[in-house]
């Protein structure tokens, strides 16, 4: 693996209130060294230098140069700026080329995943990166996987990847690391139309006397209207007979 050499320097007045806005108002980002039973050590870097370690490729072995002392290490982490995005601390992992070290890889896919193109599939790849255990000299750019042939019969976990000669795959062998799925369809289902059977059944049931008109041919009074007063006649009613005179 490539080594990248970087000039550093130490840092000074740490602890100092306000030393470390302006080591980044300079352009430079602080930094800590560590591991190996040794002392940590705080340097400062520049932000240019920093870019270049990291467009190298995650885990690239980088020598520190602290004016003649070097410190052989691997960048751990890089912590951020909320706002800004911008880098504000660095951490540096020593190392030793003769003693195993854990770190994180990517996980890569290669190759076109036919049977997903051809119906339309979609490939998830659900594990992005995997811890393995190697050299220092041994650690891969990247673990690669070949979704060609993959279908919906077929997955790939942490099991299946393939590691280089030296290196170890850490983690749940049967976590899934990319599989193909079928897509939802997301598209709203349309109601069907109701059918005057079900549009009918919809309506509110009529009175059974509403409109109906009685044996006589006339019309049920409406609810609510008043009786026609006793000795008159309802509308449209046949008179009355008349009375037959008392007898004296």
């Amino acid at each position: 693996m490539e080594t990248l050499k970087i000039s550093a320097q130490m840092r000074e007045h740490e602890g100092v209130k306000g030393v470390l806005s302006k080591i980044r108002a300079m352009k430079q980002v602080p930094a800590v060294v560590y591991g190996i039973d040794k002392k940590p050590l705080s340097i400062v870097l520049t932000l240019k230098d920093l870019a270049t370690i990291q467009k190298s490729g995650s885990n690239v072995l980088v020598e520190l140069d602290l004016g003649g002392k070097k410190e052989l290490s691997i960048v751990k982490e890089v912590q951020y700026h909320v706002v800004t995005d911008m880098p504000i601390h660095v951490d540096f992992l020593r190392i030793s080329m003769d003693k195993p070290i854990e770190t994180v890889v990517p996980v890569v896919l290669t190759g076109e995943c036919i049977f997903a193109k051809t119906n339309g599939d979609i490939v998830d790849h659900t594990l992005r990166e995997v811890s393995i255990k190697s050299l220092p000299g041994d650690i891969p750019h990247n673990i690669t996987v070949d979704v060609t042939n993959l279908d919906l019969e077929h997955h790939v976990t942490v099991g299946d990847l393939v590691a280089p000669k030296g290196v170890t795959i850490l983690g749940d062998p049967e976590r899934m690391v990319v599989h193909v799925m079928i897509p939802k369809d997301e598209t709203p289902v349309a109601a069907p139309a109701a059918t005057d059977a079900a549009a009918a059944a919809a309506e509110p049931e009529l009175s059974a006397t509403k409109g109906k008109k009685d044996e006589e041919g006339a019309a049920a009074p409406a609810a609510g209207a008043k009786a026609p007063a006793a000795g008159k006649a309802a509308p449209g009613a046949a008179p009355a007979a008349a009375k037959a005179p008392a007898k004296k």
